[in-house]
């Protein structure tokens, strides 16, 4: 692509940095995720294209933080919240269409009981407060190895970012690591009888090695913890069911987001009756829980995606699709790496429906610089990329593009190796989202400081 200009772009962000912490909503979102030659924002969105502000168009690989498996605008989901919002989207009473949501979910994922609320991080704060509630322990266990889990203090305390979280609270935290079971053990061996659950994804990409998640679960149980499963990626991706379902694993509570509405904010909380009828009122032998009650999570739209999303999933073949144009994605990257002789420095990892790249410097390590000087050179080629997450609207005609851009975009990644990134990048490099600090001057020059 060219003759791209990103100058309505440039001005919202200046705007929108003196209006709004961070600049958009989400910090996976914002301006130091993405290089200086990057659209600061989306227009609108079609299938698996969207247009930015500047009227540039691109395939889109990031598919709002992986929430749009269908793809942007997806015609049977917009007419069902057209349909239902125009009969109103919240009421004193509850709607109906809470019930008819309820029986879809739970018909697909298989647990007995659903709470559905408005984002990820509400679901899985609201499994931990059940947890402890269930056994009466204060402690709760997160796995390392997977980078969010919610922006709540339980969770954000681990991170680099817990500035305002009371060490008190951080205190109850613990964490162990994916596929090392002597990890988990060693804290039910320091903090006997204080363990409430432990959370994970089933996975990030590789499947668990030698029974793992059934390995965990027994530990989990053995020591009086529940076992609680994060599918907001895995759901709606590795199967119908989610990852519990294409590993074979019933979780005691899971929870499930991002593509449950298509990007429509829904996600929900669901489980085992014994746990999830705490937060109900047919209960007398423990304390009533205060259950992700929220004054939109009944809201009539979302509600509505998630049917129709629901619906397409059960009826065309989405996540077959997801997986095949996923492998096609990978194994023509990687023909690419091979030609430039990349192989030590750039790597497609993760599971076909789910991909994402890693991008390593002339001493092999990590590096923002190349991350950064490939997602320019992507989007210069009319492609944006901050993973390789598939959509079932991406045709393979598109693939075929993203394809023929990654190999240009990768002969500027061999030269850079030799001749230095700061000679191919423009501007400074992108950064990672939780640091805990900001570098002085570091996007002066985006916001035009």
């Amino acid at each position: 692509m060219t003759g791209q200009s990103f100058s309505r772009s440039k001005a919202l962000q200046a705007k929108a940095h003196h209006l709004i912490p961070g600049g958009c909503h989400t910090y996976a979102k914002g301006l130091d995720q993405y290089p200086i030659l990057a659209p600061g924002f989306i227009a609108r969105g079609l299938g698996a294209h969207v247009w930015d502000v500047d009227g540039n168009e691109f395939i889109e690989f990031g598919m709002g933080n992986r929430a749009v498996t269908l793809g942007h605008a997806f015609p049977a989901v917009v007419e069902a919240v057209q349909k239902e919002i125009a009969k109103g989207c919240n009421f004193t009473r509850p709607s109906q269409i809470e019930v008819e949501c309820a029986e879809q979910f739970l018909s697909l994922i298989g647990a007995d009981m659903v709470k559905f609320c408005k984002d990820g991080s509400d679901a899985t704060s609201g499994a931990m407060k059940l947890a402890r509630a269930y056994t009466g322990r204060d402690y709760v266990a997160c796995c390392s190895d997977h980078p969010f889990f919610s922006v709540d203090d339980w969770f954000m305390g681990t991170t680099p970012m817990g500035a305002g979280v009371p060490q008190a609270t951080k205190d109850l935290t613990l964490t162990f690591r994916y596929d090392d079971l002597d990890s988990a053990a060693a804290l039910f061996d320091r903090y006997p009888g204080k363990i409430a659950a432990m959370i994970l994804e089933p996975s990030r990409g590789a499947d668990p090695k030698d029974g793992f998640l059934h390995r965990l679960k027994e530990l989990c149980h053995r020591n009086g913890a529940l076992f609680v499963l994060d599918e907001m990626i895995t759901g709606f991706r590795w199967a119908n069911g989610g990852g519990q379902a294409y590993y074979g694993i019933e979780p005691d509570l899971s929870t499930f987001g991002k593509a449950l509405g298509n990007g429509f904010s829904v996600s929900a909380l669901c489980g085992k009756r014994e746990f999830m009828r705490l937060g109900g009122f047919h209960h007398h032998d423990k304390p009533r829980v205060f259950l992700l009650s929220t004054t939109h999570g009944g809201e009539t739209g979302p509600l509505a995606a998630a049917i129709a999303t629901i619906e397409t999933y059960k009826e065309q073949p989405v996540v077959e699709t997801l997986h095949r144009l996923g492998a096609a994605l990978r194994d023509g990257f990687e023909q690419a790496i091979r030609r430039h002789g990349l192989g030590e420095y750039v790597s497609v990892v993760g599971r076909d429906c789910c991909l994402v790249f890693a991008t390593l410097d002339r001493d092999r390590k990590p590096s923002q610089g190349f991350r950064s000087l490939f997602l320019q050179e992507m989007i210069r080629r009319g492609v944006i990329c901050p993973s390789l997450a598939v959509c079932y609207s991406h045709t393979e005609h598109d693939i075929a593009r993203t394809l023929d851009a990654v190999d240009a975009s990768l002969a500027v990644y061999a030269r850079a190796l030799d001749d230095g990134v700061e000679m191919h990048l423009h501007g400074r490099p992108s950064q990672i989202v939780q640091r805990r600090f900001n570098l002085p001057g570091s996007f002066d020059e985006d916001l035009n400081v």
